[in-house]
């Protein structure tokens, strides 16, 4: 089995892609006028519009519901992303070192989901993701 991506159900669904493509810093691919995705070198985020839910079953996912998940982005220099969106976002937390060793920022998106950006420091979290 290999995880493939994680999918968002957007409300709307052109405000939040872009959203995250500002994020990124990558473009999307559109595959379909409700369907795209930011593809990374470590992970897929998809992100559907509401109207997808009924190609599985109606009902079963909404827009703008999540308070379980976070999707996060490992990055080179968490204090510099934060610098670069610190006026576009908004922050649940500035940078802090986390009791796992990285050193990490979260915010919400445009339907509240929360996205971590963080950067492993102490050894420890440099060995458990192979940077030095």
């Amino acid at each position: 089995m290999k995880f493939a991506s994680t999918r968002l159900i957007a409300a709307d669904i052109d405000s939040l892609v872009g959203f995250y493509e500002m994020v990124t810093g990558r473009q999307a691919d559109w595959l379909a006028p409700e369907f795209a995705e930011i593809v990374t070198p470590g992970a897929t985020l998809a992100i559907g519009s509401a109207e997808t839910v009924a190609l599985f079953r109606a009902g079963s996912a909404e827009p703008a519901a999540n308070r379980t998940a976070i999707v996060e982005y490992m990055v080179d220099d968490v204090d510099a992303d934060f610098a670069r969106l610190k006026d576009r976002v908004e922050w649940v937390h500035e940078p802090k070192l986390m009791p796992w060793g990285n050193r990490s920022v979260q915010f919400r998106d445009p339907e509240g989901t929360l996205v971590g950006l963080f950067t492993p420091v102490t050894p420890a979290a440099k060995e458990r993701f192979g940077s030095r």
